[in-house]
């Protein structure tokens, strides 16, 4: 359950950076939580 909810806020955070709207409202940062999220799992598998 867990990573479904990871999974649509992280789809969603990378459709709003694409679409420019997190820059707009100053939240770019959002993208590089998700990726300090993601280095982890990157780093164990």
């Amino acid at each position: 359950m867990l990573f479904l909810i990871y999974y649509v806020v992280a789809i969603t955070v990378l459709v709003l950076h694409f679409t420019g709207w997190l820059s707009r409202h100053n939240l770019e940062w959002l993208v590089l939580v998700l990726a300090v999220t993601v280095f982890p799992a990157v780093i164990y598998l």
